[in-house]
């Protein structure tokens, strides 16, 4: 938040800046990220009652991923970046487009301003296994149907970023 820049760097720094030094030398960085802390004078703030939220309770916000990259960027300089995991805990297929189109359009406009982006890996069916590890009331809802094992249909998210890679156009987010 505005004049809170001496508790975000407070709190960010021995959670996220102290790592990012030491990957200065490294090959690339891997970036990750899928909600925000809102920073305010005293520190951490709740998130807004009205704010739309995932499964896991965290904000709906598409917008981290650019911020995360430029933070990073503007610690390390020159080394590529790689988005290691990227995406949200939602029963909503729309709203998970809707969450990629954002960041995958983030990432266009960081590679328009000379962002060295390397690469963007989304949420897989091998993220969030540790979700039977979490509490119950930041678990997804399990009552959705399953697929076998041996054959799982694609999801729309899994296809509107297949056809991303076959046209290379953003698909649009419904608002």
């Amino acid at each position: 938040m505005p004049g809170a820049e001496a508790a975000t760097a407070a709190y960010g720094n021995p959670r996220e800046d102290v790592f990012i030094e030491a990957a200065r030398d490294d090959d690339w960085i891997g970036v990750r990220s899928s909600t925000r802390t809102r920073i305010g004078v005293d520190g951490p703030i709740p998130t807004p009652d009205d704010a739309e939220r995932t499964l896991t309770g965290w904000e709906h916000y598409p917008e981290a991923i650019h911020h995360a990259r430029r933070h990073t960027a503007a610690i390390i300089g020159d080394v590529p970046l790689i988005v290691t995991e990227n995406g949200i805990a939602t029963a909503d297929d729309s709203r998970c487009v809707d969450y990629g189109a954002g960041a995958l359009s983030s990432i266009a406009a960081a590679l328009e301003d000379g962002l060295d982006i390397r690469g963007h890996l989304a949420w897989s069916a091998l993220d969030t296994y540790e979700w039977g590890l979490l509490p119950t009331h930041l678990r997804p809802d399990r009552r959705r149907p399953r697929h076998s094992r041996t054959h799982r249909t694609p999801k729309l998210p899994a296809a509107r970023l297949g056809n991303l890679g076959r046209t290379r156009m953003l698909p649009r987010a419904h608002h």
